[in-house]
């Protein structure tokens, strides 16, 4: 288990702590340490929640991508927000990020997209993400179609697939300690910087 955090170690830069927590949990070896539980809810306030891989983050927020015609998709349409946690058990960590969410330019999915496995590309035409269908037969015969249809060319990024990034408001730091003594720290947007508070766990 890690050192208790302390507050004259924090950056004043939420990022910087992030960096520094996903280089350590990519440095352990575990399988996908970018992998993140992002949360969200439609008009309707029903929650729904399920694991993607982060694929970039900045000043600007934190990227995923998605087929926008999926649920998840539809609700970020309707509410513009999300949670995004990540989970890091074999290190007693976990980081909650409260933002608000914005689709990714063209440019940015356009280049992401581009550098998927072929393989990848083509799912991404045939798959309709969280629709009903009869069999995986169906789905393999899509693959064939698609795979026929771009067959000799690069395969174009399907209008319905980019990205989202969600611009955090606020970000959590939680370190598990003993006797459930864990250490808790939330950033909060003020301004052009942050403040940075102890949570009683």
């Amino acid at each position: 288990m890690p050192e208790a955090l302390s507050e004259d170690v924090l950056p004043a830069d939420p990022l910087e702590l992030f960096a520094a927590w996903l280089a350590e949990a990519e440095a352990t070896g575990m399988t996908d340490p970018n992998a993140v539980t992002v949360a969200t809810s439609g008009a309707d306030g029903r929650p729904t929640a399920r694991t993607v891989l982060l694929r970039g983050y900045g000043p600007e927020g934190f990227f995923f991508y998605t087929n926008r015609t999926s649920l998840k998709g539809r609700q970020l349409a309707e509410n513009p927000r999300a949670e995004m946690l990540f989970f890091w058990r074999e290190m007693g960590r976990q980081i909650l990020i409260h933002g608000e969410v914005v689709e990714a330019t063209d440019e940015e999915s356009d280049a992401y997209f581009a550098g998927r496995p072929r393989e990848s590309q083509i799912g991404a035409w045939a798959s309709e993400q969280g629709t009903v269908i009869p069999d995986r037969a169906t789905l393999e015969r899509r693959i064939e179609e698609f795979t026929a249809k771009f067959e000799g060319g690069p395969v174009p990024r399907p209008p319905h697939w980019g990205g989202y990034v969600v611009t955090p408001y606020a970000i959590e730091f939680w370190q598990a300690g003993d006797f459930r003594l864990h250490d808790r720290f939330v950033y909060a947007r003020e301004g052009d910087g942050w403040t940075v508070e102890r949570l009683s766990p």
